[in-house]
């Protein structure tokens, strides 16, 4: 036999080593976002705790390999070089398709994408081989594909997101109508109630029915011949007594204990599910390969129907599997991106939203409204009024550490989360059905959410528009794996080994690219000045806080203004585009603290509420020094993507002299405000002043240029913007400076009497 398949197990063997690392960073939202997002333990403790999970899971897989081998298409219906063919082609498209949605921060499903590519490549074989045969037609497509099995499959992925997310939102439902938002001050025989119940189902699922399929000797021998609903009551009563101890004599927190344990189950379980999603394909072309090996006949007459038997799994692949997963969970950055998008969506308290609303989402939520309001004129009045009680949410507390990060739900949530998620995962792997955990996860977790009544009218219809988008991206993800790997099946079946080559190499070519960019993202995130949150409550302490913002967006200001006019003049649409791009994040970071005003109002004592009319009014300054940023970048880049004439000689000279002393008062300004230095901003007000003078003298020059010689009606609009604009972007500085020095000055007043 050719050693070009020996030469494919190489590259398909680095394929996976890349699959799983590419595949845990993804997947990783699935099993941290819930400890994450409840803040119960720390950062370190819960990448250990999910580390050994991953470790246990492994060695759980090996009856989930099947469905890589002939859960999706019949292997005796083809030869061993047509199986290597589907098998290369699912390898690569998998790869570039995680990759992708890692980039983009979106999680996505390793479990439908593989079922998908699987049944892609080995459609596009089958028409081949149909296409090639004299007396099969379409019709006989059935034959090559285990329809009946991939019909189940996607069933019940798609099934799993409707019952993930009305299991999760009922269980979260009646834990809050038990123990409330003061979970903490209700009896402790609650919360051991709820540990005891939690404990036996994390318990019962993920150790006996997750390890069921690990084949660990002694251990599996028991599992298997005790009877079920003994194990649970025996389970039960002991989990509940075990509770009962470490609530009322070791006092510690029974919920922490659930998030731990469920961390490390849904850990476990996502390890034993979604392994067959990386090293499935490459065991099943290597057992392929060393079944072909020993017949001695040629790759296009050797039959693998061999495949649709059951097969030893080795355990030393399934450790070392379990190894590179456990150290990309620590290492790689591109998980935390994808876990923030689940924990934004699931947070319990409004704030930045990361997605816009559509039709779609405000359609639901009016409806929605109008069937709550039916439902609430049919509930009896106490019966509603005692419900409403059980959900009230706890007062925030009255000093919160500054910039602190908080929680983004309670622990209650976060151990719904895990326990439900957890059973629906562990039940699918029992019966070998490859259910997807991001999709379980995932939905778990918004019905929770949804239950909690963390989406109120505030935020619904983002929260919704998020969701949306996630599921868009899923059938997108089912959609492309299907085309993407029917495509490249066809581009290996015509090219052999050159064609695998090209594509091995587009494959690594695209993630170093996307690495480096990565890498570069990540870089300029900690090099921008992000403005923050002012946490103080009197005129003075607001003073010094927000002069480190107004510093900021000087800073950023000036870099934006000179950037602009450079690109403009030099005629350079990357530096425009680059730009544009930082002056509508300046902008957006201003809304989402004009966004916080509320609560920072909320959070003042009556004696400082003058503070709030100070800070409201810089706010509205920095807003429309943003909008005038934005409106010069915009006006700009217009101009140069539509191919318009340049600026004449003269009006660059001019412009060229505002540049120059616009990025000294920036500079100079930027200056007073990081050091506090209040008694300097008289000289700055005098020299912005200057400026203004500067610019109307520059604007009469123009008048007179175009009465006289000037030629082209767009340059003549897009100067007379540039300079009037900048006009208003020094009087918006001028009223922050003055602001501040009038502030300043009636605080040392006040300090003084």
């Amino acid at each position: 036999m050719s050693d070009i398949y020996i030469y494919m197990l190489i590259i398909l063997a680095g394929l996976a080593v890349t699959d799983l690392v590419v595949g845990v960073s993804n997947d990783a939202v699935n099993f941290l976002n819930s400890a994450i997002g409840s803040k119960a333990i720390s950062f370190k403790t819960i990448m250990i705790i999910a580390s050994v999970g991953i470790a246990f899971g492994a060695l759980s897989s090996s009856g989930m390999m099947e469905v890589a081998r002939k859960g999706i298409f019949v292997p005796g219906e083809f030869y061993f070089d047509e199986v290597m063919i589907i098998f290369m082609a699912v390898m690569i498209t998998d790869i570039l398709l995680l990759d992708f949605f890692n980039s983009m921060g979106l999680p996505t499903s390793t479990t439908v994408s593989i079922v998908f590519e699987l049944l892609g490549a080995a459609v596009c074989m089958s028409i081949i081989k149909i296409n090639e045969s004299d007396s099969e037609t379409l019709l006989d497509l059935g034959k090559y594909i285990a329809s009946d099995t991939a019909i189940d499959i996607i069933q019940g992925i798609l099934l799993s997101v409707v019952i993930a997310f009305v299991i999760g939102g009922v269980v979260q439902f009646f834990s809050r109508l038990l123990l409330t938002f003061n979970y903490k001050g209700r009896p402790p025989f609650l919360a051991a109630i709820f540990g005891g119940l939690s404990l036996t189902s994390l318990f019962y699922f993920i150790i006996f029915k997750g390890l069921k399929g690990a084949d660990l000797g002694v251990v599996m021998e028991f599992i298997g011949n005790v009877n079920v609903y003994t194990f649970i009551g025996v389970a039960l009563l002991f989990w509940t007594i075990f509770s009962f101890i470490y609530v009322y004599s070791i006092k510690w927190d029974i919920y922490k204990l659930i998030i731990i344990a469920g961390t490390f189950g849904l850990a476990m379980a996502f390890a034993g599910n979604d392994l067959v999603n990386f090293i499935g394909v490459p065991i099943g072309a290597y057992q392929a390969w060393e079944y072909a090996e020993g017949t001695g006949l040629k790759a296009n007459e050797i039959s693998m129907s061999f495949l649709s038997g059951k097969l030893p799994s080795n355990k030393l692949l399934l450790v070392a599997a379990g190894l590179i997963m456990v150290a990309t969970l620590w290492f790689s950055s591109k998980a935390q991106a994808v876990v923030k998008t689940s924990v934004d969506l699931a947070r319990q308290d409004s704030g930045k939203e990361r997605f816009q609303s559509n039709l779609i989402s405000r359609f639901l939520v009016r409806y929605s409204l109008m069937i709550a309001e039916g439902v609430q004129r049919i509930v009896p009045e106490k019966t509603a009024d005692f419900i409403s009680s059980r959900f009230e949410k706890l007062p925030a507390p009255a000093i919160v550490p500054k910039y602190a990060d908080k929680p983004a739900f309670d622990y209650v949530r976060a151990s719904v989360n895990l326990m439900v998620a957890s059973v629906l995962i562990s039940i699918a792997t029992s019966y070998k059905l490859p259910l997807s955990t991001t999709y379980v996860t995932f939905m778990v977790a918004m019905g929770t959410s949804l239950a909690d009544r963390a989406w109120g009218t505030e935020s619904a219809v983002y929260r919704i528009a998020g969701v949306l988008n996630v599921i868009g991206g899923w059938f997108f993800t089912a959609f492309s794996a299907f085309a993407a790997a029917a495509f490249f099946a066809y581009l290996i079946y015509i090219g052999g080994m050159y064609a695998v080559v090209a594509l091995v190499t587009l494959a690594v070519l695209l993630i170093i690219r996307s690495f480096i960019g990565h890498k570069k993202s990540q870089k300029e995130q900690q090099v921008t000045d992000q403005l923050q949150k002012t946490e103080s409550k009197t005129i003075q302490g607001i003073i010094h806080e927000s002069s480190d913002n107004v510093a900021t967006v000087f800073k950023r200001s000036k870099r934006i203004y000179k950037n602009t006019l450079d690109g403009l003049i030099a005629q350079d649409l990357a530096i425009l585009k680059t730009s544009k791009k930082e002056s509508k994040k300046l902008a957006g970071e201003i809304d989402d603290l004009r966004n916080n005003l509320f609560f920072f109002i909320k959070s003042l004592d009556e004696n400082n509420l003058g503070a709030s009319k100070f800070y409201i009014d810089v706010l509205g300054n920095l807003q429309d020094v943003s909008q005038s940023l934005d409106y010069i970048s915009k006006a700009s880049t217009t101009h140069i993507s539509n191919n318009h004439k340049s600026l004449k000689f003269t009006q660059i000279k001019d412009l060229k002299e505002v540049i120059l002393r616009i990025h000294e008062i920036f500079n100079d300004a930027q200056e007073i405000f990081a050091t506090k230095d209040f008694n300097s901003l008289e000289a700055i007000i005098l020299e912005q002043r200057e400026l203004i003078t500067l610019v109307d003298e520059k604007i009469d020059k123009q008048v007179k240029r175009t009465k006289n010689d000037e030629e082209s009606p767009k340059n003549t609009t897009l100067y007379f913007s540039l300079l009037l604009e900048t006009r208003d972007l020094m009087r918006e500085t001028i009223q922050i400076v003055e602001e501040y020095y009038r502030e300043f000055d009636a605080s040392k007043s006040r300090s003084v009497k």
